[in-house]
């Protein structure tokens, strides 16, 4: 299990999920990512993304200055698939 920090202080909506969004896609099971953020609407961003890719948030720490979240990656790293099917 590693920690990886992502600091996107500064960062205005939709760049934090979209950052996060990428940094979770190589982690494996168990790893966790630390996000710091300013932005308020990540507050609202980031759950719905890890709503979507299924993944956990372990911790959320705001103050006055910044907000943090721990998210905890639920499954693999996720792959491009090359068997697509072409009609």
């Amino acid at each position: 299990m590693t920690r990886t920090t992502l600091d996107l202080t500064g960062l205005k909506c939709p760049l934090p999920a979209l950052k996060t969004r990428k940094a979770l896609k190589p982690l494996r099971a168990g790893d966790q990512l630390e996000v710091h953020c300013t932005d308020p609407l990540s507050v609202i961003d980031i759950p719905n993304l890890i709503r979507e890719t299924g993944d956990k948030v372990e911790i959320t720490e705001r103050n006055d200055a910044r907000i943090v979240f721990l998210i905890e990656k639920a499954n693999g790293p996720i792959e491009e698939s090359n068997d697509a099917v072409h009609s």
